[in-house]
């Protein structure tokens, strides 16, 4: 009988379709009901759908929410999971003892993400990237560096923009009394080459603003070195003319031959050779370069100049400090010359000044994190700068401008 009920198919008067499958089985036809409460406490079964699996699977089966009623007569779809789906941004944690559709939602860690719905683990963003605030994807890390559009980039230029105005007031000034005695008395040629190289400390400091680059990184610390150790030799120069001067009086004394105009160019230039020499071997070996630091915020990216060869970074500064202290040291032993145009005394207090700022900076320098490293080094530039500026020349300008009657030779030979 089953091999010929397969092939039996016929519509009966109510339009169902009758056939059986290859099991024997005839189509499976069911009608969905509620049960409901009705009005006088009884309970009615109210047709909501139907399951038909003769039609297609999307179709097999209707349902009518409208007139379906729930638990507690409700007509809110009530869930069937232990635990809400957790959302993208966390993961989900197991609880002890507790089916598996229970569990926890637990916010990704700092620096992970999830970026699906039930996410069992969130996995880490790549080095350049940084999870945004719900945690559910990965955005660009933001680059920091010092710029000229922030407040401490602004302040620190106005200052060396300050600095270059004054240096040129100053060197206008001298030009305009250049022969006068207090100027011809403080060799005028060295004063001139000492507020050119302050000037250009001064410019030196923007080299250290905005985006680091190749040239930029390269430029920065080589100029830095150079115009401070041309500034410090002018500084040597005047100080060691006001030790031979004194040393010329004593009879038989020919000294100054040895230490003249032309002898005291050729010094300046030659001890500032030698870091020049130490520049070009610093950049041609192992030059600083434009580096991503990664490590010190993990949110952000730290844009700074690598020193490259660290040897050849504290070579020049080594080399600048030496020669700051070998002037100290001298101007120190001639600041009681009895001279009135003895600068020695003036000389001993900016490299005071000089030395102090630079044994400042190093651990300063070393502890700063990101921008602020290079706003410590402009510092230190800028107050130096500022220190031999004012101890060095205001004094003169003091005369020149408001005590004229002290501004000649008898005046400057009186002692």
């Amino acid at each position: 009988m089953l091999e010929y009920m397969k092939d039996v198919s016929f519509t009966v008067k109510t339009g169902e379709k009758i056939f059986f499958d290859a099991s024997g089985d005839p189509v499976a036809r069911y009608d969905l009901v509620n049960w409901q409460p009705a009005e006088d406490g009884s309970i009615q079964l109210k047709h909501v759908g139907f399951y038909d699996s003769s039609v297609s699977s999307e179709q097999c089966l209707q349902v009518n929410q409208e007139h379906m009623l729930w638990t507690g007569n409700s007509k809110q779809l009530p869930v069937s999971v232990c635990s809400e789906k957790c959302p993208p941004g966390t993961r989900k944690a197991m609880q002890k003892d507790r089916p598996v559709c229970c569990y926890d939602c637990i916010p990704c860690a700092e620096g992970e993400i999830s970026n699906g719905t039930d996410s069992s683990t969130c996995f880490p963003c790549d080095l350049e990237y940084w999870p945004n605030e719900n945690r559910d994807t990965c955005v660009l890390k933001v680059v920091e560096f010092l710029t000229y559009t922030e407040i401490m980039g602004m302040v620190l230029c106005i200052f060396s923009f300050i600095g270059v105005l004054l240096t040129a007031i100053v060197s206008l000034l001298f030009y305009l009394h250049k022969e006068t005695p207090i100027v011809r008395a403080n060799n005028s040629v060295l004063s001139f080459l000492l507020l050119f190289s302050l000037s250009l400390c001064f410019f030196c400091s923007f080299t250290f603003i905005g985006q680091p680059t190749e040239w930029s990184c390269m430029l920065r610390h080589t100029a830095f070195g150079i115009t401070f150790v041309l500034c410090i030799s002018c500084v040597l120069g005047k100080t060691i003319v006001v030790l031979m001067a004194f040393r010329a009086t004593l009879p038989g004394s020919n000294v100054m031959k040895w230490f003249g105009s032309l002898q005291q160019r050729f010094s300046v230039v030659c001890v500032t050779l030698i870091q020049v020499i130490i520049c070009v071997l610093w950049l041609t070996i192992y030059p600083p370069f434009p580096y991503m630091n990664l490590s010190y915020y993990r949110e952000k990216i730290i844009l700074e100049c690598n020193l490259g060869s660290a040897l050849g970074f504290w070579t020049v500064l080594g080399y600048t400090g030496l020669l700051s202290i070998l002037c100290f040291v001298l101007a120190f032993f001639a600041r009681k010359l009895p001279d009135n145009f003895n600068e020695a005394k003036f000389i001993t207090f900016s490299m005071l000044i000089f030395c102090a700022v630079w044994l400042t900076f190093i651990p300063a320098y070393v502890s700063s994190p990101g921008k602020f490293t290079v706003a410590v080094q402009i510092f230190a530039i800028l107050a130096s700068s500022f220190g031999l500026l004012f101890c060095i020349f205001a004094p003169k300008c003091y005369i020149i401008l408001l005590k004229p009657e002290k501004n000649t030779k008898k005046q400057m030979i009186g002692k």
